[in-house]
């Protein structure tokens, strides 16, 4: 990895970008990949694809997916005293949330807090019991004594939160931090438009690298961008649960090591990893993979991660497309390790542009 792909990937990483306001990740993603896509074009919700066109007379069209939003909090209620009550966005567990620090993406700019946690001397618990709180339990201190305070810090209802965790190097060839999940993938699919666009010989089929919103509530954003780029394969990135931790039950989650090679899993309508297609593939680049089961539901739970980056997209396809579409994935545990057509925007919109709700939304946070 070079200078300027460690910088971009860093910075990616700790730019605050929850599901709905995925706006400031997303201006820094098109900016690094404007420098080497052919261009790059966004649609009104916020997903964003760096496109290379094909050498071919008649290209095929190949997309790269992955995700650039995160979960985080929202402010549901202000108290008269001031404090915050929140909700969740996405799949954000409460179990681990009291005592962390936590930014607001305010109208005045980031405003830190902190979720409250009574003191253990003050808790009863006589028999070491505990239960993880539930999300309305969670209260946030701002440093405000009321709720006017709170207005004057510019935060109101609706403005949304991410944990306050930058993201740093862990070990040999790892990285802990926030929103691994799936920045990830962003940051790969840009590295592969980058190469393959330095290549001495060009592609012949146009690849559309994109990097979808709203990801963490359901897929969205893959939805909307499959329907309008209607590619003729696409190879979805994400991450999963790395298995090698204690207490986590291989019969029951499968089998993921952080340290292995990345699991390719298959689930519903899916090129699975042993079929022709996807063994042609893996031949003749020399990738080693390991494969995984991802269950696919009809209505996937709040923490079903898996299933939503997995089934919701690839049924996303329009099924008259006949697209074929794989799935590739990197085991985390908040860390990862390095494995050996209708009238387009022609940019993102500017600090001061509006493209939706969301978009106004996130104006503010720039």
């Amino acid at each position: 990895m070079d200078t300027a792909a460690r910088t971009f990937l860093f910075d990616l990483l700790n730019t605050p970008s929850p599901t709905g306001f995925e706006l400031p990740g997303q201006r820094k993603w098109a900016a690094y990949t404007r420098r080497f896509a052919d261009r790059v074009e966004n649609d009104a919700y916020g997903t964003a694809w760096a496109v290379l066109e094909g050498g071919a007379k008649k290209p095929r069209r190949v997309m790269l997916e992955a995700h650039a939003d995160e979960i985080g909090f929202i402010i549901k209620y202000i108290t008269k005293e001031g404090w915050l009550r929140l909700d969740r966005i996405g799949g954000s567990d409460t179990a681990t949330a009291r005592g962390r620090r936590i930014d607001f993406l305010g109208a005045k700019g980031l405003v830190p807090g902190i979720i409250g946690n009574t003191a253990i001397h003050l808790r009863k618990d006589s028999l070491n019991d505990e239960k993880a709180p539930k999300i309305h339990e969670l209260y946030v201190d701002v440093g405000a004594n009321s709720a006017v305070e709170v207005t004057a810090l510019g935060l109101r209802v609706g403005h949304p939160a991410v944990y306050h965790d930058a993201a740093e190097p862990f070990g040999k060839n790892r990285i802990v931090g926030r929103a691994l999940d799936n920045r990830l993938g962003g940051f790969i699919i840009a590295e592969v438009l980058a190469r393959l666009s330095r290549a001495k010989k060009k592609p012949r089929a146009t690849l559309f690298a994109v990097n979808a919103v709203m990801e963490e509530i359901g897929g969205h954003g893959a939805k909307m961008a499959a329907h309008r780029l209607r590619p003729d394969v696409c190879v979805v990135l994400d991450v999963t649960h790395a298995t090698e931790t204690p207490g986590i039950d291989a019969a029951q989650h499968g089998e993921s090591n952080s340290a292995a090679v990345p699991p390719s899993p298959t689930a519903l309508a899916t090129i699975p990893p042993s079929s022709p297609a996807s063994s042609i593939a893996r031949r003749r680049r020399k990738s080693p993979f390991s494969t995984k089961a991802v269950p696919a539901t009809a209505a996937p739970t709040p923490t079903s991660s898996s299933t939503r980056a997995t089934a919701s997209r690839v049924r996303s396809f329009p099924s008259r497309c006949a697209t074929c579409t794989a799935s590739l994935r990197w085991p985390t545990s908040r860390m990862w390790r390095k494995s050996s057509p209708s009238s387009p925007r022609s940019s993102f919109p500017s600090a001061t542009a509006t493209t939706s709700a969301c978009s106004f939304e996130q104006r503010t946070m720039t």
